[in-house]
C-alpha cells in the first residue's frame, strides 16, 4: 500500500498558494495570531479551513454551529463559503478572544456570524431544548468537554447533516504508546467512543491536527 506524503511546511505552503486565496481580513487574523505565541496553535490550519468551506459547499448547508471560536478565523472562513441566507453561530466563554472575533467580523462586513459568549454546554442544552438543529457542526473548543459536546451535538443535526471534530490526531501523540497524558488520553478515548458509534458514518482526514468528519445516518 502506498504511503501518504509527508506534509512539510514547503508542501504546505505550496498547497495553500495554489487554493483559494485567503481575504485580507483572514490574513491580518493569522498575522495577529502569530503574535500570540503558543496561544496561535488555537487556531485551525489554512488547509483545514479550505476544507470547511469545501464541505459546507458541497453539502449544501446553510445553518452552522461552530464550538470554540478562539480569534474568529474558523468562523470567518466557514462564513465566506455560506450562501447570503445562511448563518453560523459561534459560541465561546472567553471574553478577551471573543471581542477580538468580534472586531474581525465587523472588519469583514460579516453579518451571517452570532456570537454567544457563555460556556458552550450552556447553549446547547438550549438549543436542545428548543430543538433547533443545524446542517453542520464543527468542534474546536476544551477537549475536557468534547465528548459531552459530541453527545449533545448529534442531537442538534438531522439525518444527512456533518459533525467536524477538531484535534483529533493530538500532533500524533494519540498513536504514540509512550504518550500517556491527560489530554492525549482524552482525546484517544473520545476517538475510541466515535469508533463504536454506529449512528454516524466517520472518518479522520489528517490535515491541521487532524479532523475527524461525521455524517448522521
Amino acid at each position: 500500500m502506498p504511503k501518504d506524503l509527508e506534509l512539510t511546511d514547503n508542501l504546505e505552503k505550496y498547497i495553500i498558494n495554489h487554493s483559494e486565496k485567503l481575504t485580507n481580513v483572514q490574513k491580518e487574523i493569522i498575522d495577529y495570531n502569530i503574535g500570540l505565541g503558543k496561544q496561535q496553535k488555537l487556531q485551525i490550519s489554512v488547509s483545514q479551513a479550505h476544507f470547511l468551506q469545501t464541505l459546507i459547499k458541497i453539502s449544501n448547508s446553510k445553518k452552522i454551529l461552530e464550538i470554540g471560536s478562539f480569534t474568529g478565523f474558523s468562523a470567518i472562513s466557514m462564513a465566506l463559503a455560506l450562501p447570503n441566507d445562511g448563518d453560523l453561530v459561534s459560541l465561546d466563554k472567553n471574553l478577551e478572544f471573543s471581542k477580538k472575533a468580534k472586531f474581525f467580523y465587523e472588519k469583514a462586513k460579516e453579518k451571517r456570524i452570532k456570537q454567544i459568549i457563555k460556556p458552550a454546554l450552556e447553549s446547547l442544552d438550549e438549543f436542545l431544548n428548543s430543538n433547533k438543529k443545524f446542517d453542520m457542526i464543527f468542534i474546536d473548543a476544551d477537549k475536557e468537554n468534547y465528548l459531552n459536546y459530541y453527545n449533545i451535538c448529534i442531537e442538534l443535526i438531522d439525518k444527512g447533516g456533518l459533525i467536524i471534530i477538531d484535534n483529533v490526531l493530538w500532533d500524533g501523540d494519540v498513536a504514540n504508546e509512550l504518550k500517556e497524558d491527560k489530554f492525549t488520553n482524552i482525546i484517544r478515548e473520545f476517538n475510541n467512543h466515535l469508533k463504536k458509534d454506529s449512528r454516524v458514518l466517520k472518518n479522520i482526514i489528517p490535515i491541521g491536527d487532524g479532523l475527524t468528519v461525521c455524517i448522521k445516518k
